[in-house]
């Protein structure tokens, strides 16, 4: 542990040993708070068989027993412009990657876009056996906070709405 000189541990040493996710970069902040419960009071997601993520689209991946969720995932999302890619537009699916990790009640989706050039985590807690409630982080500008909701429909498919559209995973 690194100290001051003086004896004293320095904040910032022991902020960095505080980290919740498995994955060991920054945590989403409070993602159980208000914000979230509200968002996730009025979002629904039937996981429904004509769904826009009922159909599979990610690619496939011989990595990962389909028996539980954790593992490897494709990743997808809509309703939000970044500004520095050329052409991008709020309808615009942006694919990537993602793993998913689980924690006592929480479950962890790390993914990427932009082919691997941008990264965000979700930090969701199990509300029941296929709901889960919490906040996403934007890894590449962490100003980027917003509630989701996702719906484990199988070990296949996890359905998911952030405040501006869709986030959801595929196998």
């Amino acid at each position: 542990m690194k100290s001051d000189g003086e004896g004293n541990r320095t904040k910032i040493i022991d902020e960095d040993c505080t980290i919740r996710n498995p994955f060991s970069v920054m945590d989403v902040p409070n993602p159980d708070d208000q914000e979230a419960t509200e968002f996730a009071a009025g979002a629904t997601l039937e996981g429904a068989a004509d769904d826009e993520n009922a159909k599979a689209w990610g690619a496939p991946s011989d990595r990962d027993p389909y028996d539980v969720i954790e593992g490897h995932w494709s990743s997808r999302w809509n309703g939000g412009a970044d500004p520095t890619i050329p052409g991008d537009a709020k309808e615009k699916w942006k694919h990537g990657a993602a793993e998913v990790r689980m924690a006592s009640e929480r479950v962890y989706l790390l993914f990427d876009w932009d082919h691997g050039a941008r990264r965000g985590l979700i930090d969701a807690r199990c509300q029941g056996p296929k709901r889960l409630v919490g906040k996403y982080i934007n890894l590449t500008n962490p100003t980027i906070i917003r509630p989701w909701i996702g719906l484990i429909v199988s070990n296949q498919r996890i359905d998911g709405r952030w405040s501006g559209g869709r986030l959801d995973f595929r196998r």
